[in-house]
C-alpha cells in the first residue's frame, strides 16, 4: 500500500468532518468581529496547554522510535511546537496575558481531547499512525490558521507579533507532505497496520472539530 493512496482514501472518509472544520462556527464569528474577549483569550488559554503537551508527546515518540527513519520527523515536529510555543507569546501579550492569568485559567475538557490523543498515540500509536493522521489534518487546520491570522487583522486590528502563530501554522513548511510520507511509507513497509492509521486520523480530525465547537461555546 503506498501513503499517499492511503492518505488520499481517509481525506476522502472524512471530508464532511474536514468541512465541518473549515465551516467552524468560531472562525466566522471571529471573522465578522463578534468574538468577545473572552472567546479571544480561551484560543490562547487552550492553544497554551495543547502547544506544550504535543511538545512533549513527540519528544516521547522521537525517544520510541530513536532508530527509526521516523526519529527526525518527530524531533522536527517537537522543534516546530517549541517555535509555535514562543510565537504564542505574542498574541497573549496582544490580549495582555500575564502568567497569573495562565494559572488561573480552566481549560475546556472538548479543547483538550486533541493534545490527550496525541499523548496516547505518543505511547501507543505506530509510526505510520501518528504521521499520517497528522497529514491528514493538516489541510483543514492549516486554512482555519490562516483565517483567524486575517480575522484578527482585519476586525480586531492585530499586529504581525500577534498573528504569528496562526500564520506559523498556516502553510506547512517546504517538503513537509513529501517527508511525511516518505516517513509513513517507512511504516507501512515495516508492517504498520492501515486499520489503525484510518482510526487514528479519524480520531484525531474529530478532536480538532471539538477543538472548534468548544471555542464558539466560550465566545
Amino acid at each position: 500500500m503506498l501513503a499517499g493512496d492511503l492518505v488520499e482514501n481517509i481525506r476522502g472518509d472524512l471530508a464532511s468532518v474536514e468541512e465541518a472544520i473549515r465551516s467552524a462556527r468560531f472562525v466566522e464569528a471571529l471573522a465578522g468581529g463578534a468574538v468577545r474577549e473572552e472567546g479571544l483569550r480561551a484560543i490562547a488559554g487552550e492553544q497554551r496547554r495543547i502547544i506544550a503537551s504535543d511538545r512533549r508527546s513527540f519528544a516521547q515518540l522521537a525517544t520510541r522510535f530513536a532508530l527509526s527513519p521516523a526519529h527526525g520527523w518527530f524531533v522536527s515536529m517537537q522543534q516546530g511546537e517549541s517555535e509555535a510555543l514562543a510565537l504564542l507569546d505574542g498574541y497573549a501579550g496582544w490580549l495582555a496575558l500575564d502568567e497569573d492569568w495562565f494559572g488561573s485559567y480552566e481549560p475546556d475538557p472538548r479543547a483538550q481531547a486533541y493534545p490527550a490523543f496525541v499523548a496516547w498515540l505518543a505511547l501507543n500509536g505506530s509510526v505510520g499512525a501518528v504521521t499520517v493522521a497528522f497529514l491528514a489534518n493538516l489541510t483543514a487546520w492549516g486554512e482555519n490558521c490562516a483565517r483567524v491570522a486575517a480575522a484578527l487583522r482585519d476586525a480586531y486590528g492585530a499586529g504581525d507579533a500577534a498573528v504569528a502563530f496562526f500564520e506559523f501554522f498556516a502553510a506547512p513548511p517546504p517538503g513537509f507532505r513529501e517527508d511525511t510520507l516518505a516517513v509513513a511509507q517507512a511504516g507501512l513497509d515495516a508492517g504498520d497496520d492501515p486499520r489503525e492509521i484510518r482510526h487514528a486520523a479519524r480520531l484525531l480530525q474529530a478532536y480538532e472539530l471539538q477543538f472548534w465547537d468548544a471555542l464558539a461555546e466560550q465566545s
